[in-house]
């Protein structure tokens, strides 16, 4: 008998069917993906497992150990979620908690389902952080979610779903805010708990790289259809379907254009650093270096990408550079000619329009109270008030076109949205402003990837037609190398080697960009990776 039996489902929200007569099964110790653009149904698919997708209406049926989940009354779902079926989300800052520490949250689970006393808990969290590959994992218990990195945060979500060791996982996308070498330990974790405790997962993922070396066996989503499922090595082989082959073509390729080397610096800081205070008791307070004596340039249309490992600093010298930073912020910042460092934040505000951003958490950047619209016009609401409405709407609609959605999304709101829509639609917001300067915080992330290959063209193309420049934020290497000019490589809030993209990642001279490399799903020579690395101590 299957672990999990899906016969003919279909899910409604309203009209729209968005899951149309899928069927699967998955058997005890099986690991099946589930691929497909953003939209295809493949999240809607997974939340109904567990009925969790809010006002859908379900038709079909679906099987665990042979009990009908879709009859069962709420009571006994709550005892079977988390316990028997666990489910890592794709937001890890919309699944937290924000009023409760990362260990109090883990901890419940197991106190919940495994019957265990609070200090056996707590014990046991700090050993399941620990294995997620979380540093320092019984200081870290004691966070909150806003403390800890997007990588972070979600390697902590990892850590909740499996302590109660499920026998069904269903992963979406759970390595998507993942540095490469961090992705390797996860999935070395995944596989060994699947072996010792013949857990069965579903997983759901863009990175195709990461499911064929993963499942056994796969499946194609296409708008709400399962066009195709096979053994993963028959379905790489020999595609059958010409959405699978369309997938499988998908890859970054090398979009920038040279930077002249007489263009002017627009961005320039110089010894920055940055230290967090931390509060140690009543009276004792210490404090954390994010970021430790960083110099570094940025032409006028050329972009930089900045790599490294969740927490080595990236998302906080973005936000420094930017004067956005809560950090005590120390050193010489220079925008457009402007000393911003010593600027009061009344003084950077009219700046803003200048200099944007795209975050790597789609859905906590969107307000959920306002439409499309509302948040795409924002912006230019604000920095061209002289515009009136019909020309706002009309600069909306064409930002959204932009970024390849449809001006009959304007009266919808994020949560109508995939996440990568929900990606795009950020994308749009920042876009229609046209500024100099756009950091991109893992601004493809979340994306499938024919539509991350759609994104990166439209940023290579936009930068082209208007001389933008970007900082470039990302774990993926693939991307960075297809977008950087150049790259700078942090680890623990030090630049360990800065170059042209192709001389880093071609020839890296620190050993810590050599073990990045060797993690990745690209060799040092740019050629896809045979196998996955082995995990790196």
């Amino acid at each position: 008998m299957s672990l999990l039996q899906i016969q003919n489902l279909s899910v409604a929200f309203g009209a729209p069917t968005v899951v149309d007569d899928v069927s699967f099964t998955i058997a005890a110790g099986e690991k099946l993906a589930i691929v497909g653009e953003s939209g295809s149904g493949k999240t809607v698919t997974a939340l109904s497992i567990l009925r969790l997708n809010q006002d859908a209406r379900y038709s079909g049926r679906i099987e665990f150990e042979g009990k009908d989940i879709l009859s069962r009354p709420e009571a006994a779902m709550r005892a079977l979620r988390g316990k028997d079926v666990a489910m890592i989300f794709q937001e890890p800052m919309t699944a937290l908690n924000p009023l409760f520490t990362i260990g109090n949250q883990i901890a419940e689970v197991l106190m919940l389902h495994e019957g265990i006393d609070a200090k056996s808990a707590a014990l046991r969290t700090v050993e399941l952080l620990e294995k997620t590959g979380i540093p320092e994992a019984a200081r870290r218990a004691l966070s909150y979610p806003h403390q800890l990195s997007g990588g972070q945060r979600q390697r902590a979500m990892i850590a909740m779903a499996l302590a109660c060791k499920p026998k069904l996982l269903i992963a979406d996308e759970p390595t998507t805010a993942l540095d490469v070498t961090i992705q390797v330990q996860i999935l070395e974790l995944l596989n060994q708990l699947q072996r010792e405790e013949n857990m069965a997962v579903l997983i759901i993922s863009h990175d195709l790289n990461l499911v064929r070396h993963f499942a056994d066996r796969v499946g194609v989503m296409e708008r709400g259809r399962l066009v195709e499922i096979a053994p993963t090595a028959e379905l790489f082989a020999n595609p059958r379907q010409p959405y699978t082959c369309q997938l499988l073509a998908s890859r970054p390729q090398r979009q920038v254009a040279p930077v002249a080397a007489d263009v002017p610096v627009l961005l320039a800081a110089q010894q920055l650093s940055c230290t967090f205070p931390i509060k140690q008791g009543w009276f004792r307070k210490s404090q954390f270096v994010a970021l430790d004596d960083v110099t570094l340039t940025l032409q006028q249309g050329e972009t930089l990408g900045i790599v490294g490992e969740s927490g080595s600093g990236k998302s906080t010298l973005g936000m420094a550079l930017l004067r956005l930073s809560s950090a005590v912020v120390e050193g010489n910042i220079q925008f457009d000619g402007q000393a911003v460092s010593a600027m009061s934040s009344a003084a950077v505000r009219p700046l803003r329009a200048k200099m944007q951003v795209v975050f790597q958490d789609p859905f906590a950047s969107l307000s959920p109270r306002r439409t499309i619209e509302q948040i795409v016009g924002e912006g230019l609401a604000l920095h061209q008030p002289q515009l009136d409405a019909a020309a706002l709407r009309a600069a909306v609609v064409n930002g959204l076109l932009e970024v390849g959605l449809s001006a009959d999304m304007l009266s919808r709101y994020p949560h109508e949205f995939s996440g990568g829509q929900r990606q795009r639609i950020a994308i749009a917001r920042v876009l229609v402003l046209k500024p100099e300067l756009i950091l991109l915080d893992e601004p493809t992330s979340s994306l499938d990837v024919s539509v991350q290959q759609q994104v990166l063209l439209l940023l290579a193309e936009l930068q082209r037609k208007y001389g933008m420049a970007y900082l470039f934020i990302s774990h993926d290497l693939a991307v960075i190398r297809a977008m950087a000019h150049r790259v700078l490589v942090l680890k623990d809030g030090k630049v360990l080697e800065s170059g042209p993209t192709e001389a880093v990642l071609s020839q890296p001279r620190h050993p810590y960009t050599k073990r990045l490399l060797a993690a990745s799903a690209y060799a040092v020579d740019g050629r896809a990776a045979t196998g996955l690395p082995a995990v790196v101590a």
